[in-house]
């Protein structure tokens, strides 16, 4: 069941020599007589390399056997991330090496997904937004409210990132995980 590699595209998953890879960045060539080449930045999702891939247009590639499993969020130590899986209760940890990209985007509770590869768990999937309370910004100068001013804004989980001037402490607010971008306030 290969594709091909012009099938391709951002945050997709596939298989090369047994190990599964994400697709960090896709760019595709179109050469003349109706070849092409793809280079893609990938990073496996075993060891966390990333490496730099061109492939020729009509060449084809494995999908990687993943599955993903429904975990909750329990709590992180100096040295992993810790889940429960919603269905066995079994528990497991994440290095915190393995799992930076989560890093400031979930807090204890949280429902996420984890992939699994040859039944190893190999990333953490977060929604592609999430509600974070923010625990601290300036407020806004009177008259200042127009939403092309940003200003730094913490959030609950530590995090700091650019909201409109409009926002205040307390408010939630809703921010893009692939991004760490704000999106909107959260009625």
């Amino acid at each position: 069941m290969a594709f091909g590699v012009t099938d391709l595209k951002k945050g997709q998953i596939f298989q090369l020599d047994g190990v599964p890879y994400r697709v960090v960045n896709y760019a595709q060539k179109v050469m003349g007589r109706g070849g092409s080449i793809v280079n893609v930045k990938i990073k496996s999702l075993i060891d966390g390399r990333v490496l730099d891939k061109t492939f020729k247009g009509n060449e084809s590639i494995e999908p990687a056997d993943v599955t993903n499993r429904n975990v909750q969020y329990l709590y992180k130590d100096s040295a992993a991330y810790f889940f429960m899986d919603d269905d066995s209760y079994e528990q497991f940890e994440v290095p915190l090496d393995d799992a930076e990209e989560i890093e400031g985007y979930i807090k204890e509770g949280d429902a996420v997904q984890a992939q699994l590869f040859d039944g190893r768990v190999i990333n953490i999937v977060l929604p592609k937004n999430v509600p974070l309370k923010v625990t601290y910004t300036e407020n806004a100068v009177k008259g200042d409210t127009s939403s092309a001013i940003t200003k730094d804004a913490t959030l609950e989980t530590g995090l700091v990132i650019k909201v409109p001037a409009f926002i205040k402490t307390g408010d939630l607010i809703s921010v893009d995980t692939t991004t760490g971008a704000y999106r909107e306030r959260v009625k």
